[in-house]
């Protein structure tokens, strides 16, 4: 759905009224393209605590290595280098703080690489003009390529705010190398084949579009009721469909038996909601949310899994949501069951790594447009799309571009993650 606020702020008649009331002036956010495929600028790269360049032009990203910082006084380097190229950073530009991993055995150093957080947190809410700045925790900086790309590309214009831990790399499994020594980057996913479910329509059509685009064979499934739509998608990607309810006991069992060849790439996308207060809410409500949400993709996995069809070099990429990190009202149901995607996130990624070679991650979409969004009253509409640092709803190729990039064979080093894409919320963390 059109977005008619962000389009009359581009005017100079809208900014100069927004500008007076003091009102939200979303920038127009460059997304990636065959056309656009990278920010346009250079990149700075800054050390904390070293002299900074001065930049020749307005650059298109910030990087800020503040992996050495200990202490209170290494966070005087931070501002120093940041204080005084943040003006200067086109928009739509990217800054990203390269932070270490909390030293359990030193609260001097935990205290000063946690205050990172609080400070790209809060960056992100005043940078405006639709700049990002996310903070990534290094362990093996040479893992962490894909991730940069990442953040440092338009594929990242939703992406704001967010914490994201890269652990050791591994490509095609545990130990074998950062990056797969013949890895097209154009076209990472060539050779492998990812299922996608509820796919026919939405978030899930731009998931599979895009991964399609990345080179996988894309397993477009979805209800038996949205057959025609998913055939007809499947056939344009160049892919197959897969009419099956994934609340089925077996449905696991069925997708392994459709996959002889195995799986690479497994994007758990179906999901439903059935709001209502829970003092309103009949079981019936609760119980077929947390059916299609949660049981269903526990379900799954673990079938899955346990009969080696997604292996060694595999990909688990969940859809979790805002709603089950920070709450909603009417959604006692929906953030039961995308909070408990994180809980599963959180417990089978190291175990998934260890014993099958299979990174498991999460997205968690905030405001999104869609034709959901779009039948929501005006008013909580427009609070939905405004308040975040970005002040505007995303575009369902965003929670995309985030899913291709947690199943990249490159992004083996990213794992146990759940990365909000929500222009930085302003509801939570």
């Amino acid at each position: 759905m059109a977005d008619r606020y962000l389009r009359f702020t581009g005017t100079a008649p809208g900014r100069f009224l927004t500008r007076g009331l003091g009102l939200p002036q979303p920038a127009e956010l460059h997304r990636w393209s065959p056309e656009h495929p990278a920010l346009k600028g250079e990149v700075l790269h800054l050390t904390a605590g070293k002299p900074a360049p001065a930049p020749a032009a307005p650059p298109a990203a910030v990087v800020l290595d503040a992996t050495h910082v200990r202490d209170v006084e290494g966070l005087a380097d931070v501002h120093a280098a940041l204080h005084p190229v943040v003006r200067s950073v086109a928009a739509g530009g990217r800054i990203v703080v390269l932070g270490a991993p909390l030293d359990p055995a030193d609260h001097h150093q935990a205290a000063a690489q946690q205050a990172l957080e609080g400070f790209t947190r809060s960056l992100g809410k005043e940078i405006g003009r639709g700049r990002t700045v996310n903070l990534v925790r290094l362990t093996d900086r040479a893992a962490a390529e894909s991730t940069l790309r990442f953040l440092l590309s338009p594929k990242s214009a939703y992406v704001s705010g967010q914490v994201i831990e890269v652990g050791e790399g591994s490509g095609e499994g545990p130990g074998e190398g950062t990056v797969p020594a013949d890895l097209d980057w154009d076209q990472p996913l060539s050779g492998r084949t990812a299922l996608v479910t509820g796919a026919a329509r939405g978030i899930g059509a731009a998931v599979a579009e895009t991964l399609a685009r990345d080179g996988a064979r894309v397993v477009v499934l979805d209800v038996p009721q949205a057959e025609a739509d998913a055939r007809r998608l499947a056939e344009r990607l160049g892919g197959e469909a897969l009419a099956l309810d994934i609340t089925a006991a077996d449905a696991g069992e069925r997708i392994a038996a459709a996959l002889p060849d195995g799986l690479d790439v497994l994007v758990h996308n179906a999901g439903i909601t059935r709001d209502r207060r829970l003092v309103n809410m009949p079981v019936e409500r609760w119980s077929s949310v947390l059916e299609v949400n949660l049981a269903s993709v526990l379900r799954t996995t673990d079938a899955l899994l346990s009969t080696g069809t997604l292996g060694e070099g595999g990909r688990i990429v969940a859809t979790a949501s805002i709603a089950g990190l920070a709450g909603n009202a009417g959604q006692t149901n929906y953030g039961a069951s995308k909070a408990g995607v994180v809980g599963l996130v959180r417990s089978l990624a190291p175990r998934a790594l260890a014993e099958h070679g299979v990174t498991v991650n999460a997205v968690a979409p905030g405001f999104i447009e869609t034709k959901m969004t779009a039948a929501v009253p005006l008013l909580i509409r427009e609070a939905g799309r405004r308040m975040n640092s970005l002040a505007q709803g995303g575009l369902p190729v965003d929670v995309a571009e985030t899913t291709a990039w947690l199943a990249h064979p490159a992004s083996g080093a990213v794992n146990g993650q759940v990365v909000r894409v929500c222009g930085q919320s302003l509801l939570g963390a």
